[in-house]
């Protein structure tokens, strides 16, 4: 099977699937490796392969591009509230983040699901009036966004449109790859659209041979890293977030020409925040009907802990070399200056 995008998709079968099924619930229509670069993702994203590809992206939106679970929802509310709401007075503030600022490929994570969750399809009903929800609701709520849109992918580069950075400005964040490997673990246990019951240690082996959803990690890094002098591309690191916002808010302040205030800047600081934020999305975050609640019971929700450096007491020292390895060998070349708080 070829897409517009010149990729094939090969469908993940034999021991390889038997031993992913195991581990991941949540795949239910099962896995396919898109070549070339080996990127893995859900079965029914090659329904949406093409329309992702032939995206009509606007030269007033700004992409927020990410790999899974490198500050994407944070980031993603921070550009929209810069944008929309630096005076937090916008009428549509208290709606979801993932509706003012829809994920442009969930739908190829919610088509396994069981029935379509009620509030995903109240807020596609209103955005989307007349619009059949089977065509992709999170596709079409992006399309139908009011400018100025704010869209989040955690595609690779390579699968959006290539004339993505010369119709729009992107804003790349990267985060340390033990961070997100830790992160993602819990990000997969939590979501029933992954359903990942495996342990931390075999983990920590599918990211080590690229076979999580959205691998190779090192890929997408590496499809950012060289486009970095683009002038439509602003790369933050997450760490760098972390330890003084108010820098990183000034320097995106600058790239999106929203010119505001100091106070302003303050006001999308603090609004922005994680402990803002997980009291608005509440312990589940976004569609908490959609996670294991004993998962969200033992090691809390969407919003878990927004830290920098959690690696070292999650990581056994054999899964830190199994990663340091996987730096060695694939990452360290590409140049990016990751930062291991």
């Amino acid at each position: 099977m070829k897409f517009l995008n010149g990729h094939e998709a090969k469908a993940i079968e034999g021991e390889e699937w038997k031993r992913q099924k195991s581990h991941w619930l949540g795949y239910a229509d099962g896995l396919v490796r898109f070549s070339p670069g080996g990127w893995v993702l859900p079965t029914p994203f090659t329904k949406f392969a093409d329309k992702y590809y032939d995206f009509k992206f606007r030269s007033t939106d700004v992409l927020v591009h990410t790999w899974a679970k490198c500050g994407t929802t944070w980031t993603q509310e921070i550009v929209w509230t810069m944008r929309n709401n630096p005076d937090l007075n916008h009428p549509m503030a208290g709606i979801s983040v993932n509706a003012r600022a829809p994920f442009l490929e969930f739908d190829m994570f919610m088509a396994t699901a069981k029935k379509q969750d009620d509030n995903f399809l109240e807020t596609f009903h209103r955005l989307c009036p007349g619009k059949d929800p089977s065509d992709g609701m999170f596709l079409q709520m992006t399309e139908c966004a009011k400018d100025p849109r704010t869209i989040k992918s955690h595609l690779p580069l390579s699968l959006l449109p290539p004339s993505l950075l010369e119709t729009t400005k992107v804003v790349a964040v990267l985060r340390n790859p033990k961070d997100v490997l830790v992160s993602y673990h819990h990000h997969c246990r939590l979501l029933n659209a992954h359903g990942y019951v495996g342990s931390l240690e075999e983990f920590v082996q599918y990211f080590v041979d690229d076979d999580l959803a959205y691998s190779p990690y090192w890929l997408h890094v590496k499809e950012v890293w060289e486009k970095r002098e683009h002038p439509n591309l602003h790369i933050m690191f997450f760490e760098d977030m972390k330890a003084d916002i108010m820098k990183e808010l000034r320097r995106l302040d600058g790239f999106l020409e929203t010119r505001l205030s100091d106070d302003q800047l303050d006001n999308v600081a603090r609004h922005t925040g994680f402990g803002a934020m997980k009291t608005r999305a509440g312990d589940g975050g976004p569609a908490s009907n959609h996670v294991n609640t004993e998962v969200l019971t033992k090691d809390g929700g969407f919003f878990r802990k927004g830290q920098s450096g959690d690696w070292k007491n999650k990581l056994s020292p054999e899964m830190e070399e199994k990663v340091n390895k996987y730096i060695e060998e694939k990452i360290k070349n590409i140049g990016v200056p990751f930062k291991f708080v």
